[in-house]
């Protein structure tokens, strides 16, 4: 089964995450995305960051073939509140210059995996944390600065978009500041 292509959607069920530790670092040469520098950042400083307490890098695995599947870096964060998203929350009674969020630093999926749901799964994955995160400290959103590719099948910006997040400030080059109000999903 190790062998088999992965053809379908997966499913959470199938999915193990870990945090990153020193024993997974043998793993490390047989994972591939064509985002090579997130590849590298796994390689080289995700570890050292997190002995730092910058960031902390969950590791997901595909059980049915015990494959290293992406990782995602998770960091805290503040949005902002200007212009519109200013106006927006003082209709709320909002008055701060900040909020708090949780960053996703870094989101990469191997390339045998991509399209496969894994992302979504990430993504709402974090939106959990952000939950649990509530019952000790206020979070309210999700950011991220996604990557721009001239190729739109690459585009992070699209598949931001359709899980909801929308664009914090319009660059030109880099990357794209976004961001997710989660606050109607953590109270349901």
């Amino acid at each position: 089964m190790t062998n088999k292509k992965i053809k379908d959607k997966i499913l959470i069920r199938d999915i193990l995450i870990e945090n990153l530790s020193e024993k997974h670092v043998k793993l490390f040469d047989n994972f591939y995305s064509f985002e090579k520098e997130l590849v590298d950042f796994l390689k080289e400083d995700a570890l050292d960051n997190q002995e730092k307490k910058i960031s902390r890098t969950h590791l997901w695995f595909h059980k049915p073939t015990k494959k290293l599947i992406g990782y995602v870096t998770l960091l805290t964060d503040k949005i902002s509140l200007h212009t519109a998203l200013k106006e927006k929350f003082r209709k709320e009674g909002i008055n701060y210059r900040s909020l708090p969020a949780l960053k996703i630093g870094r989101l990469c999926i191997q390339d045998e995996f991509l399209r496969k749901g894994v992302g979504t799964h990430m993504v709402d994955w974090t939106i959990y944390l952000i939950q649990k995160i509530n019952e000790f400290a206020g979070c309210r959103f999700i950011t991220l600065d996604a990557k721009r590719y001239a190729d739109k099948k690459k585009d992070s910006i699209h598949f931001y978009k359709e899980n909801g997040f929308y664009i914090y400030k319009q660059r030109e080059k880099g990357t794209t500041p976004m961001y997710k109000d989660v606050y109607k999903l953590i109270n349901k």
